[in-house]
């Protein structure tokens, strides 16, 4: 799943804010220098200060004034902030005229504000670069990409993948085509030299994009781009001239313009809801969270001692890995022996399911049916072992609804045809959940579910999912 940038205003909020702050501490200043006190307390500057914001937010939002800052060298962004402030004291002035407030207040306040405001919101876009441009090794891996190029393109490819356009993404992979043998030239990374290793590379590795260039005349092969999208990876095609481009969207990727494929195309705006749907349910979840801890966190420790959450690394988005929680209803060496009862594996696939797994928690009592009644099958019958992932929902590294994560050994022995149900972030409930899990051996199934979620994706889908997920757990159906 690809998120368009399509509100480039909005994508540089930090810079926006900082723009805010600056304006506003101009006008306090020059308020104490002329005046004296807080700017705030007089009615007449209250009302400035908010004509002040409205003026900027609205130049902000049309002029898009804040439209790759990131690019922008010292002069450019010297022509870029008089423009800014050029629209906003025009805009500003205008509203206070038609709020006949244009001679309540101080010219001498209002010049100075100006002359403060230019001064530091200059200084203070400048600075922000540096820090970011600085903090770049901190911040880098936000977005992995695999580059996919010729030898005699590769150099300046890499080369200008370090330049500040690209300071959000970390080059893991080159991938020269015309070359099988692969070389020793980039140290941070492999080079590839042939199709087959290129995709092995990308399916088993932390992917979020594949970006081609290639000379005019040379074509990638179809088969290795149709590979790639069913890997669920998005691909941005280096291009001269937009033309033919059908379906695609073009756009632009640091100074390259491209034509971007992906399983899916989402919105900044739709991504946006998505992530406060998570925020909101990961807050009350967490709480709920805790409130079980109390109950069965002494219950799970009486019975077999040791941590009450259980953590284990998982795959998420694209191959990044990550430690997912739950409360721990297995006993202490459940995973050493797993490998004992893989024989009785249920799933036909990458996937392990046990029918009355002896390695829960109490599952050596049972009740009159002969199925375990131990405290950890009621925890996972009853799904309360899922909860703590709310924690992991907040942190960002899953969402309420998506795909179930792989362990690291089940996302080692993926097909590249498997690979496109990670092209999102994982969830604690999905498609799959809610259709009856314990029914679906064939995890070609599940991926058949899963691909179909992602392409049909939209926010009252998961708000259906999340509504039906209560349902199916109130029922116990299709309970582990």
């Amino acid at each position: 799943m690809y998120k368009k940038s399509i509100f480039s205003w909005l994508k540089h909020w930090d810079f926006m804010l900082l723009d805010f702050l600056v304006m506003q501490l101009s006008l306090a200043l020059a308020y104490l220098i002329f005046k004296g006190g807080f700017v705030y307390s007089s009615d007449v500057y209250r009302v400035v200060a908010v004509s002040l914001f409205v003026s900027q937010f609205l130049v902000v939002f049309f002029l898009q004034t804040f439209k790759n800052v990131l690019k922008r060298g010292y002069y450019l962004e010297f022509v870029a902030a008089v423009k800014h402030i050029v629209g906003v004291v025009l805009l500003d002035l205008a509203l206070l005229f038609f709020l006949h407030y244009s001679g309540l207040f101080s010219r001498k306040v209002y010049v100075t504000m100006i002359v403060f405001y230019f001064i530091s919101s200059y200084l203070a876009r400048i600075c922000h670069k540096l820090f970011l441009y600085k903090t770049n090794k901190v911040t880098e891996g936000n977005r992995s990409v695999f580059i996919i190029s010729t030898s005699d393109m590769a150099d300046s490819i890499v080369e200008n993948f370090n330049q500040p356009q690209f300071h959000n993404l970390k080059i893991v992979g080159l991938h020269i085509m015309d070359d099988v043998a692969p070389f020793s030239d980039y140290g941070d990374f492999p080079v590839l030299g042939a199709d087959d290793d290129a995709l092995d590379f990308i399916c088993h590795g932390w992917v979020d994009e594949v970006f081609i260039r290639v000379p005019e005349g040379v074509n990638v092969p179809k088969v290795l781009t149709d590979e790639l999208i069913t890997m669920g990876v998005t691909v941005h095609t280096c291009i001269v001239t937009p033309e033919d481009i059908g379906s695609l969207y073009v756009e632009r990727f640091g100074n390259y313009t491209v034509l971007t494929n992906s399983v899916k195309m989402v919105t900044y705006q739709q991504m946006f809801y998505k992530r406060i749907l998570d925020i909101v349910g990961g807050i009350v979840g967490t709480l709920i969270t805790l409130l079980i801890a109390l109950f069965i966190g002494p219950l799970i420790f009486i019975k077999s001692p040791g941590p009450i959450f259980f953590k284990q690394t998982r795959i998420g988005k694209n191959g990044k890995k990550f430690k997912m929680y739950k409360f721990r209803s297995m006993y202490m060496d459940a995973e050493e022996r797993k490998k004992d009862y893989m024989a009785q594996n249920k799933m036909d696939g990458l996937m392990f399911k046990l029918d009355d797994d002896p390695r829960i928690i109490g599952s050596e009592k049972k009740g009159k049916d002969g199925k375990p009644k131990g405290i950890g099958n009621f925890i996972r019958n009853t799904s309360l072992d899922e909860f703590p992932q709310f924690i992991n929902v907040l942190k960002g590294d899953m969402s309420i609804v998506g795909t179930r994560p792989p362990t690291v050994d089940e996302w080692e022995q993926y097909d590249l045809k498997h690979r496109v149900r990670m092209s999102i972030k994982p969830g604690i409930t999905g498609l799959w959940q809610i259709s009856g899990r314990s029914d679906i051996t064939d995890f070609d199934e599940v991926v058949s579910l899963d691909s179909e979620y992602i392409q049909d994706w939209n926010l009252g889908s998961d708000i259906k999912i999340i509504l039906k997920t209560i349902v199916v757990v109130l029922k116990r159906e299709g309970a582990e």
